[in-house]
């Protein structure tokens, strides 16, 4: 049976990426020139809709549902 998840935002997704390349909350907040707390927020809320609670399932989930890509130097 395939999981299914809440759509993701535009944003959403931004932080995701930021996210899989290993990025903190304050590197992604000064990254989008967003507060801290609105990263935190924005990845609590990816959390959610992924249904998971660290940040290596939501990795880990995001390319299993071909959110996120994976190459060979790491980047997205």
């Amino acid at each position: 049976m395939a999981r299914t998840f809440a759509p993701l935002t535009d944003r959403e997704r931004e932080v995701l990426v930021l996210v899989a390349q290993g990025l903190t909350n304050r590197e992604i907040a000064r990254r989008l020139n967003i507060c801290e707390k609105t990263s935190r927020n924005t990845v609590s809320r990816v959390y959610e809709k992924l249904n998971v609670e660290r940040r290596t399932q939501a990795v880990v989930r995001a390319i299993e549902l071909g959110l996120v890509k994976v190459n060979a130097c790491g980047s997205q």
